[in-house]
C-alpha cells in the first residue's frame, strides 16, 4: 500500500524525541510515499521547508494558521509569499477560519488574514489548504469570492451540501482520524456524495489520531485504519483507496508529481 499524507505536523514538538527516526526510517519502511507538513506560522512554515529540503518525500505548506494570526501583518504575509516560491512548497497552508475558541483572533480579522493568504495563492498559482472550524458558513462565502483558486478542506466537517458545494467547484475534501469514531455520524454522509476522485487522507499528526490508537501520538503510519474506513464506505478494496487517494493527492499538489 503506497499512501499520501496530505496533512501533518512533523515540526511540532510532540516529535522532538524521534522525528529523525521517523521521518528517516519508519514512515518510508510503512510505505508513506509522500508527505506534507503545514505550516501554522512564519516559524513553522520555515522550519516545514527545511524537513522537505532534508527527506525527499517530505512536501511543505507554507501559511498562517487563523489561532495563530494575531499580530500578523504585511510583514508576515510577505514572508509567507516568499517561502511559498520555494520549490518544495506545493500549497499555501494551513490557512482558514476557526471560531470554536472564544481566545482566537476576531473573526474579522481572521477572515481578513483569509482572504489575504487566498490571494497569494491565487497570485502564485497554487493550492490552499483551508482550516474551517465551527466557521463553514463564513469559510465557504470567502473561498467563493476566490473562483480561481482550489485546494482542500482539510479534516472537512462540514454538511454534504457544502461537500457537494465545494466539489462543484473543484476543491477535494481531507478525510482523517476522526472519521473512525463512534461519533462519526456526518462523516459517512459527506464521503457517499464525494466522488472518490476528491478524496484525499490525512492524519493532522500529532493530532487526531484514529481509533484503535486514539488518544495516542498521531503519526503517517496510522493512514491505513482511514484507508480501511473509506473503503469501507466507498466499496472499494483498501488497496484501491489507497490508489485512488494518492492519485488525488498527486492532481491536488500538482508540484509533488515526484513522490513516489
Amino acid at each position: 500500500m503506497t499512501l499520501f499524507d496530505t496533512h501533518a505536523h512533523y515540526t511540532d514538538n510532540a516529535f522532538g524525541r524521534d522525528r529523525t527516526e521517523l521521518l528517516g526510517q519508519l514512515l518510508p519502511a510503512a510505505g508513506v510515499a509522500a508527505a506534507v507538513t503545514a505550516g501554522v506560522d512564519v516559524e513553522s512554515s520555515r522550519a516545514s521547508i527545511a524537513l522537505a529540503e532534508e527527506y525527499h518525500y517530505i512536501y511543505a505548506a507554507a501559511g498562517i494558521h487563523p489561532e495563530d494570526c494575531a499580530g500578523a501583518g504585511e510583514a508576515e504575509l510577505a514572508e509567507i509569499r516568499t517561502l511559498c516560491r520555494h520549490p518544495k512548497v506545493i500549497a499555501v497552508g494551513e490557512i482558514g477560519l476557526d471560531y470554536y475558541w472564544a481566545e482566537n483572533p476576531p473573526r474579522e480579522f481572521q477572515q481578513e488574514i483569509f482572504r489575504q493568504q487566498l490571494a497569494l495563492a491565487r497570485e502564485e498559482g497554487l493550492p490552499a489548504i483551508v482550516h474551517d472550524r465551527e466557521a463553514h458558513g463564513d469559510s465557504l462565502a470567502i473561498v467563493k469570492e476566490f473562483p480561481e483558486v482550489t485546494g482542500v478542506f482539510h479534516c472537512f466537517s462540514g454538511s454534504p451540501e457544502m461537500a457537494e458545494e465545494l466539489v462543484r467547484r473543484g476543491w477535494y475534501l481531507g478525510f482523517d482520524g476522526p472519521i473512525t469514531y463512534k461519533n462519526a455520524k456526518r462523516a459517512p454522509e459527506v464521503a457517499a456524495v464525494t466522488p472518490l476522485e476528491r478524496i484525499v487522507i490525512e492524519t493532522d499528526a500529532p493530532y487526531l489520531s484514529p481509533v484503535p490508537n486514539r488518544g495516542k501520538r498521531n503519526d503517517s503510519r496510522n493512514l491505513p485504519y482511514i484507508v480501511e474506513k473509506l473503503a469501507e464506505w466507498k466499496g472499494v478494496t483498501p488497496e484501491e483507496m489507497a490508489q485512488i487517494t494518492f492519485e488525488n493527492a498527486l492532481r491536488l499538489f500538482p508540484k509533488a508529481r515526484d513522490a513516489g
